[in-house]
């Protein structure tokens, strides 16, 4: 059977940049970019980003593509014989336990676009907004209910296929994405007293450049891009021999960290014309930015737009983390692509009960101190995902070996590189040690 694959170059990029671009470049990159010294943090994170993501994004792609393969495939493949095929099932596992609470944020984020459009949101006096969130939040029927949309609408776009479905609702959905921040923009940045806001995020202070503001650019730079969860080594097995991985890279790397600078010229300039605080995570979009778009002219109109916008962030995410786990099972159970997604589709959705629930009636069940939400977000997020990305890099600096990967990131010469040298040391070394301090920092054992 002939496998499928991207049709053209917009595709790869439209699909890789609508994995890499989620919930996190809204609710948290422009806050700690304005947290952390505006435009000063932004040039450390840029050069993490060069130095590390892109190295790291250049590998899986060439994994994936030279295999032709899913992530356990693709390691079991270019090492037979050794149990490297199980860094490839972390990734898949990992894409999936996130897949499983992250529908469930997306759900919020559609209810929320439902009470826009009905007006119902507008009409929540401000100091309602915190309650409401956390009556949404705990309400498990209405979150199960949404959550399951989430995971149709989820799997009917992978049901369609690599080009039929992700491909061409990619090149869908990015646009319609760009142009409704192009609309929130130009309503932002228009108000009185949005000069503040946009101070907040773009002034440099160099003072602000610390220790930690340099690990937080350095863990943005390899969570912003979908590492270590199988999408992008997934991607890179669609993706055509001609195309130039390095090229392709650098374009998605470039619509990840300009989208998420558009999220932030939305949100803090409009915060600030208003006197709210800047938030980070769910309480900027669900309390704090409805409480703006109250006070705002028209207010209803650009809300809905926002949710609009948060919610296709949301669905180009959950596309790809679903794609991983379907590409394994068509590929190494052999089942039919319908099949493959039906049944995950039903286990998503059962491994999505205790993180509704942990809202609700198991919200004093604690793990560790963590309500099972938190749990799974902590141990997927935190735990699998730099480790996943440091065996990849071992995997690719040591055991494939730089040599082999710089061949097919040449399409075996067909773009001539001259930065073997740089990319071999910083795959074997710099790229695993610094996802290592990630590791350390992320789980705080090193605490600053």
């Amino acid at each position: 059977m002939k496998r499928d694959s991207f049709s053209s170059k917009f595709g790869v990029i439209a699909a890789a940049a609508g994995s890499a671009i989620g919930l996190g470049n809204i609710w948290r990159f422009p806050y700690i970019v304005g947290k952390n010294g505006g435009a000063a943090f932004l040039f450390v994170y840029l050069i993490c980003i060069i130095l590390i993501g892109t190295v790291i994004m250049i590998s899986e792609l060439s994994l994936g593509r030279k295999s032709q393969s899913n992530p356990f495939g693709a390691f079991k493949m270019l090492k037979s014989s050794s149990n490297w095929k199980y860094a490839g099932f972390l990734a898949i596992a990992t894409s999936f336990i996130i897949l499983s609470f992250y529908t469930i944020i997306a759900g919020w984020v559609f209810s929320y676009f439902c009470s826009s459009i009905t007006g119902k949101l507008a009409t929540i006096a401000p100091e309602n907004l915190a309650p409401y969130f956390q009556n949404i939040a705990s309400n498990t029927p209405v979150v199960l209910l949404f959550n399951l949309l989430i995971i149709g609408i989820t799997a009917f776009i992978v049901i369609s296929g690599v080009q039929d479905g992700i491909e061409k609702y990619s090149k869908i959905l990015m646009p319609i994405l760009f142009f409704t921040l192009v609309i929130l923009i130009i309503r932002s940045v228009t108000l009185d007293g949005s000069i503040e806001g946009l101070e907040f995020l773009f002034k440099p202070d160099f003072s602000q450049l610390t220790t930690k503001s340099v690990l937080e650019a350095l863990g943005h730079s390899f969570y912003s891009l979908s590492l270590g969860m199988g999408i992008i080594i997934t991607y890179g097995s669609y993706t055509k021999n001609e195309e130039n991985l390095v090229s392709l890279s650098l374009k998605v790397i470039a619509a990840d960290t300009i989208i998420a600078l558009m999220s932030g010229i939305v949100i803090f300039p409009a915060v600030f014309a208003y006197g709210f605080e800047p938030e980070i995570g769910p309480p900027l979009i669900f309390i704090t930015l409805p409480a703006v778009f109250q006070e705002m002219p028209f207010g209803t109109i650009f809300e809905t737009l926002f949710f609009l916008l948060v919610g296709i962030a949301a669905i180009t995410s959950t596309i790809s983390l679903l794609e991983v786990s379907v590409s394994f099972l068509t590929e190494e159970f052999n089942l039919s692509r319908k099949k493959a997604t039906l049944l995950l589709s039903i286990g998503l959705f059962l491994l999505s009960i205790p993180s509704t629930l942990s809202f609700g009636a198991w919200s004093e069940l604690k793990v560790f101190s963590l309500t099972l939400f938190d749990l799974f977000d902590y141990v997927a997020s935190y735990i699998f995902l730099p480790v996943g990305g440091i065996l990849t890099c071992i995997f690719v600096g040591w055991v494939w070996g730089t040599k082999n990967a710089f061949k097919e990131i040449s399409s075996n010469g067909m773009y001539s590189f001259k930065g073997y040298n740089i990319y071999n040391i910083i795959i074997k070394y710099l790229a695993p040690i610094a996802i290592f301090i990630i590791l350390l920092y992320s789980t705080n054992i090193i605490k600053l």
